[in-house]
């Protein structure tokens, strides 16, 4: 492949223009690298008949499978013909169908009962029946009489993700293709990006021959060295960028902000009515170290909801200010902020009035900057946080605005981190004139946070114990599709709280359709909230059929899901049915501002008793008399949804309950999600139960604009200790030899790695 670097040529010269076509434009694989590194799903043995009773509906599939039978009818008298052919593996059943005369005749002589082979298409359902339309086909015995076939028989059967364009059949031969030409030529110009004593220390194939057991094995034992090569590659180079991020961010001058000994934080501790808990000290103690260092933090505090990660940041941001300096506190919610301010105010008494009259003498001012302010009190903010006047600036995406400065920022705290972009972050950070000291705050990291810990570039502090006071909470999920009874009780235990003087909430996906439009001065509408659902919230879910729905809901007998359930459909109907007896009133996004704070002003007065609500109470609400919530279609919520929204009961002396409902099957990944949320309340381990269901997304990324991810063969939590051991050779190398002058091929493979963008993105954290 002359001297271009071999995994760098285009697919069109190794495979032909059509077909790389149709992989740029369907696949994303634009040369022969992206092809090798087009990795196979799943194998198969050649005899193998796979699980059809796991198919998934509309999905493209190919299945491995055996012909049962084959049935040609006649229709529109006589005119049509149709030939249907039942594939079976012992588990399922699964149809195929064809149409036309001369099509009909060719698929009955060859698809004859007992063949073996592997079938393309879209899934669909029909009579209750799966069926692939004119599936794409090849079948796997047709040389039978070969001397060949015994070996080819015997091999594992790679089975690539594939498109209705090009089957995985088509991309295994255009791989072939690829790997035989590159044979050809003794592998001229590939780039290995392992040192050659790693791969042997390590007892690593060379990177030829993993490419070749990976994509045409003669055996298991052959994919599993060839993966174990390959997620040395993805891990090792992906630690050589990250230890050389580290080195580089070593080298970024901070201010080092070090509390004084009779300073501000001296007197906020001193007024403190409670003893910090020991994990609270000792994270206190992991983030002053880090403030106290001449290079910026970048740590990410996790702790559960009402751990006091609030408290944790607020004497950070005070040990900031004995210094001179500033911090911005940047909320994703105007309720968020406001809370923040109102919590942060009362915590600190006259410490929060520096400058005015009656305040303290160490004191600062603690300000407030959201998007929906008056003129007057955002000028009076901007001014403060110019000047230097405040020491504690709280606020909304309205911190990050242009306009904004500040007079010396030396840290930023951003809260419910997952609500915020790297690039809103870095846009706030970019406001010092120093790089800032960097803490985020979560109950539940992002699957990317998660992964960037593991990979050991986010330093972790975690808050693992509740304060002094806090209840536990305890949480079950409610299968109405098999026990409707379930929410009977339900109801029954939200009446028992309120009948012993506590309060709940019922919280539901989507609005619902108010009957007119929204309040002047309302939110916008919340998503997908103008759809109707029928469903019985009394004892179980009504006719919602029996099959798991897209993205985990009830779907009903043809495979389509029903609407989510709705705030004002749900409130209404509890208000006649199960909590009639019970104060009960609607929260959501659609309301007027001043509606909302009515019924939250009431609510957390108990002048309500049942709070029927959308997410919009899952930061930011602080009602220690709540102790149960009911989260209605809760399959439609995210792990990280779910984790905050219980958040909301148990704040108080008395314990708390969250009850999951859900229509979604027993098996499915939507029970699995609710059963690993009912079965912790750890975040952490929650978001790493996500992380093992929706993937990392791309560390470096590529996914957040929609390309490739870069780990393609390794798993973030399956391969956590390949990945500690490949960051430990990184580290050595780099530490040795920061340039890679001598390891010219990993530089090479780095730089095809770490483009502009991603170079950017690994930078900005």
């Amino acid at each position: 492949m002359g001297s271009v670097t071999a995994l760098k040529e285009p697919l069109a010269k190794a495979v032909g223009g059509t077909t790389a076509k149709v992989m740029a434009a369907h696949l994303g694989l634009h040369t022969v690298g992206d092809l090798l590194h087009h990795y196979p799903r799943r194998y198969a043995e050649r005899g193998e008949l796979t699980r059809l009773s796991e198919l998934p509906l509309d999905e493209h599939v190919t299945v491995v499978a055996e012909v049962a039978d084959t049935r040609s009818h006649t229709f529109n008298r006589g005119r049509g013909v149709r030939l249907e052919v039942t594939l079976t593996d012992g588990s399922g059943r699964l149809q195929l169908v064809f149409f036309g005369r001369r099509a009909v005749h060719h698929h009955e002589k060859v698809l004859l009962p007992g063949r073996r082979g592997m079938f393309a298409g879209k899934v669909s359902l029909f009579n209750r029946k799966l069926q692939l339309s004119h599936p794409a086909y090849e079948l796997l015995d047709e040389d039978s009489g070969s001397a060949a076939v015994a070996d080819f028989a015997g091999r594992p059967l790679p089975l690539y993700p594939a498109c209705k364009q090009l089957e995985s059949w088509r991309i295994a031969k255009s791989v072939g293709v690829v790997l035989d030409s590159l044979a050809a030529v003794g592998w001229e110009g590939l780039v290995d990006p392992l040192p050659e004593p790693l791969r042997a220390r390590r007892g690593l194939l060379p990177l030829p021959e993993a490419f070749e057991k990976v994509h045409r094995p003669r055996t298991r034992r052959d994919i599993e060295d060839a993966r174990a090569r390959l997620k040395w590659d993805e891990g090792f180079v992906l630690q050589v960028a990250l230890a050389r991020r580290r080195g580089a961010a070593a080298q970024l001058p901070a201010v080092p902000r070090r509390p004084a000994a009779d300073g501000l934080l001296h007197a906020f501790d001193a007024r403190l009515p409670f003893t910090l808990t020991a994990g609270q000290r000792r994270v206190t103690d992991e983030i002053f170290a880090d403030l106290a260092a001449d290079h910026p933090m970048h740590r990410l505090l996790q702790g559960e909801v009402g751990s006091g990660k609030t408290l944790v940041a607020l004497r950070a941001m005070l040990a900031v200010a004995d210094t001179g300096g500033q911090s911005a506190l940047l909320a994703p919610t105007e309720v968020l902020a406001q809370q923040h301010h109102r919590s942060i105010t009362e915590m600190m008494g006259d410490l929060a009035e520096g400058g005015m009259l009656g305040g303290a003498e160490r004191g600062t001012k603690v300000t407030l900057l959201t998007g929906s302010m008056g003129a007057r009190a955002r000028r009076a903010a901007l001014l403060e946080a110019a000047t230097g006047e405040a020491g504690v600036v709280i606020g909304t995406h309205a911190l990050i605005e242009d306009v904004v400065q500040f007079h010396d920022l030396g840290l930023v705290v951003v809260d419910e981190q997952h609500r915020f972009g790297v690039e809103q972050r870095d846009a706030l950070r970019a406001k010092g004139e120093r790089p800032p000291h960097l803490l985020v705050m979560t109950a539940t990291p992002i699957p990317r946070t998660v992964a960037m810990t593991v990979f050991g570039d986010l330093e972790t502090s975690v808050l693992d114990e509740l304060p002094q006071g806090r209840s536990p909470i305890a949480s079950h999920v409610v299968p109405v599709r098999d026990k409707p009874h379930f929410l009977t009780r339900a109801w029954q235990r939200v009446r028992e709280e309120v009948a012993d003087g506590h309060q709940a909430y019922v919280v539901c996906p989507r609005i619902g359709d108010e009957g007119g439009p929204p309040a002047p001065g309302a939110a916008p509408p919340e998503a997908a909230d103008d759809v109707d659902a029928d469903v019985d919230v009394d004892g179980g879910a009504g006719d919602d059929g029996d099959g798991d729905g897209p993205d985990g809901g009830a779907a009903d007998e043809g495979g389509a899901q029903r609407p989510p359930l709705a705030v004002l459909d749900v409130a209404a109907r509890l208000a006649e049915g199960p909590l009639r007896e019970v104060r009960t009133e609607v929260l959501h996004g659609r309301m007027a501002p001043d509606a909302k704070d009515d019924v939250m002003r009431r609510f957390a007065a108990g002048e309500v008793d049942v709070l029927v609500a959308t997410t919009v109470i899952e930061v930011g609400v602080n009602v220690p008399n709540a102790t149960a919530m009911v989260i209605m279609d809760a399959d439609r919520f995210g792990v990280s949804q779910l984790h905050q929204l219980r958040g909301r009961v148990g704040r108080g002396s008395a314990p708390g309950l969250c009850l999951l409902v859900t229509d979604a099957a027993e098996g499915g990944t939507a029970r699995a999600r609710l059963d690993a949320v009912a079965g912790t309340t750890d975040g952490f381990e929650l978001s790493r139960i996500d992380l093992e269901q929706r993937r990392e997304g791309d560390v470096l990324g590529q996914a957040q604009s929609g390309g490739r991810s870069s780990l393609r063969m390794l798993a973030v939590i399956d391969d956590e200790e390949l990945i500690a051991e490949a960051r430990a050779e990184a580290t050595a190398l780099v530490a040795g030899d920061p340039d890679l002058a001598g390891s010219p091929d990993l530089r090479t493979a780095l730089d095809a790695l770490l483009d502009a963008e991603r170079e950017e993105f690994l930078d900005k954290g």
